[in-house]
């Protein structure tokens, strides 16, 4: 459903990546991302369609995030480009859409500003009746049900009644003050005043595919229902955040992850992720994995994993970062299919020690001298020598602490021996 929805703009964002990517020009005209005139014409003469139906697919694409607009180029959103092989990208693609149903239709004329932000804050307890009634429901119940929401959304910011159009809730409270107001003061929005309200959101809810509305009925699609539910569903994940971390920023809720377990660790992961907009917890993470401490560098890219497809693009931006290139690399090979054991071969050798020296700097910083004395017999090198020059080449800025810490650590004092001298070579900048 989501792909036969998105299919018109899907081919416009194509079109549009092929007619005004980077370096062509003609994309807008106003500087808002509004298709062009002539642009719009040479759209619809290339593909068949009238003008109109070109702007409206355009908008579309925009809002569900398949093609961007940077000036007057345009370029394909991630999405686009994933569109064939990834149904998650489809998927997210026309939740985006979803998301932004009050823009895909112009709101009724004359109506307050305020008012139309009710609504539109009121609409998701509006769905989610909807979803649980599983069925057709008349609009005035849902007229009714609006009605309360709104008044809820009143009480909880206090407003004495101002509007002529709004019926008292009850009796006036005895003011204690200038301005002073109780619950009963707070004004319910007439049903006359909503409904026009009420039949603009039905009918731009209908025109992204989330419901159907007619015969004074509405009901929700298998996709609204679904995208209803998966919402909900967060909600509740966001709500039982394991370990308590929801709220913190992405640096403090990884160190509180460190000590779990890796399934609830993922559990922690979800609930934090659920609560904010992908994008920004895609940067907070990438913020995270950049800092000095190699522990919350490898569980950020842990994190990334249960992000999934929509972190792609930021990922594949950081390969050029040699602190962050090899995990990375790991995180896309996994991302493409390839098994998580076998990853490891997409690294060079040399990425690969960097990953080790990183990987014993989180233990030695974080785990006890055992673990640190394990990973020496997980590193590539089939010898400590041929280890230690490896190390010494790929000029990690913390490879003398790591030696110092595996010196203090191994049980065999010649080993132990030829690791301080590589440490302290390093340290003098010697080979």
């Amino acid at each position: 459903m989501a792909r036969s929805g998105l299919a018109g703009a899907a081919r416009v964002a194509r079109w549009a990546d092929a007619a005004l990517g980077p370096g062509r020009t003609g994309a807008t005209a106003d500087g808002k991302a509004t298709l062009s005139a002539a642009s719009a014409r040479r759209a619809a003469d290339e593909l068949g369609l009238t003008t109109a139906q070109v702007r409206a697919e355009w908008d579309t694409a925009r809002l569900a995030g398949l093609i961007e607009v940077h000036g007057d180029s345009a370029r394909p959103g991630w999405r686009l480009r994933a569109w064939d092989r990834d149904d998650s990208a489809v998927l997210r693609g026309w939740v985006a859409l979803f998301d932004a149903w009050s823009l895909a239709c112009p709101e009724p004329d004359g109506q307050e500003a305020a008012a139309v932000a009710e609504v539109v804050s009121a609409m998701p307890q509006v769905l989610s009746f909807l979803q649980l009634s599983a069925g057709p429901v008349p609009v005035e119940q849902l007229l009714d049900l609006l009605g309360q929401r709104v008044t809820e959304l009143r009480t909880e910011r206090c407003e004495v009644p101002y509007d002529p159009q709004l019926e008292p809730a009850g009796p006036p409270a005895h003011a204690t003050g200038p301005g002073a107001a109780g619950t009963e003061d707070v004004p319910r929005a007439s049903p006359a005043a909503l409904a026009p309200l009420l039949d603009w959101a039905l009918r731009a809810l209908a025109s992204v595919g989330a419901l159907t509305y007619g015969d004074g009925q509405a009901t929700l699609t298998p996709l609204g229902s679904w995208a209803v539910w998966v919402k909900l569903e967060q909600i509740c994940v966001a709500a039982q955040s394991p370990a308590g971390n929801i709220e913190q920023a992405a640096e403090d809720m990884l160190r509180g992850c460190a000590q779990l377990r890796p399934n609830a660790a993922r559990a922690e992961y979800r609930a934090w992720l659920a609560a904010r907009p992908v994008g920004s917890a895609i940067t907070e993470l990438l913020g995270a994995a950049r800092g000095e401490d190699a522990l919350l560098r490898g569980l950020a890219f842990e994190a990334l994993r249960v992000v999934g497809a929509p972190a792609e693009p930021e990922v594949r931006a950081v390969l050029d970062e040699p602190a962050l290139r090899p995990y990375a690399l790991l995180w896309l090979a996994e991302h493409d299919g390839v098994d998580p054991e076998d990853a490891h071969e997409v690294l060079t050798r040399e990425e690969a020690t960097w990953l080790w020296v990183d990987t014993a700097a989180a233990v030695a910083d974080h785990g006890e001298s055992p673990m640190l004395v394990r990973h020496l017999e997980s590193a590539l090198q089939p010898t400590v020598p041929a280890l230690l020059d490896e190390v010494r080449a790929v000029g990690h800025p913390r490879t003398v602490q790591v030696l110092v810490a595996l010196a203090a650590a191994h049980p065999d004092p010649a080993l132990a021996k030829a690791v301080r001298r590589a440490a302290f070579q390093v340290h003098r900048g010697g080979s």
